[in-house]
């Protein structure tokens, strides 16, 4: 909600150079709404992001703050957690009561997701630069441990915070690089629509408030 007054504080984690990927404009107006926008990211690329406040390159489980926020992001974040219970214990302990974390991430059982696991991380990055368009060193390893609903809520409840909304999106922007693809399951999109049917490729949005004290000792 990027109408709350002055003094909201968000924790970005895991978001590296950007916000919102295909979104600039919105990412400055949250940047320039919100009275502190910190990162967290173990990798480099979030020194290239001009819409924090601060920048931490560490491990979410390793920042250290006296600080509570208002809201914590995961986007496109979850899919790559080894941990998720360590993750989830450092949101706790930095999300305030009433406070809450919005999970966007791939299901587990789209068609795009079981791939990835299947195949080896080594080819992961000629496949992202050929299908997506994207660098390298935007590429990390998979492991899909909080990628169902039924787990990121029994998750979540496990460390004091309920589940509030979720939906499942179509992903229709897997094929983007390759236009002939793309224009063919935009029209696959479309039929399915027709026939109030979902696209096999979806993915997750969940958010979860905080809403009892957690330990997290």
């Amino acid at each position: 909600d990027i109408s709350r007054p002055e003094g909201y504080m968000i924790l970005d984690v895991g978001g590296g150079k950007t916000l919102f990927p295909s979104n600039e404009r919105l990412s400055k107006l949250l940047s320039e709404r919100c009275e502190l926008l910190v990162g967290v990211d173990p990798s480099a690329n979030i020194n290239a992001n001009p819409y924090l406040h601060e920048r931490v390159n560490c491990i979410v489980e390793e920042f250290n703050t006296e600080r509570k926020f208002d809201l914590a992001t995961l986007q496109m974040v979850a899919e790559h957690v080894r941990e998720p219970r360590l993750v989830i214990e450092s949101l706790a302990r930095l999300v305030e009561p009433g406070g809450r974390v919005v999970v966007y991430t791939p299901s587990r059982w789209s068609p795009v997701s079981i791939a990835a696991s299947l195949i080896p991380f080594w080819l992961h990055k000629p496949i992202t630069r050929a299908v997506w368009g994207l660098n390298g060193e935007d590429t990390f390893p998979m492991f899909y441990r909080m990628n169902t609903r039924n787990r990121l809520r029994r998750l979540f409840h496990e460390r004091g915070f309920k589940e509030i909304a979720f939906a499942r999106l179509d992903n229709c922007t897997s094929f983007r690089g390759l236009r002939v693809l793309c224009f063919l399951d935009l029209s696959f999109w479309w039929v399915l629509r027709k026939l109030r049917l979902k696209h096999p490729i979806t993915e997750l949005l969940g958010v979860y408030e905080r809403v009892a004290e957690a330990d997290v000792s």
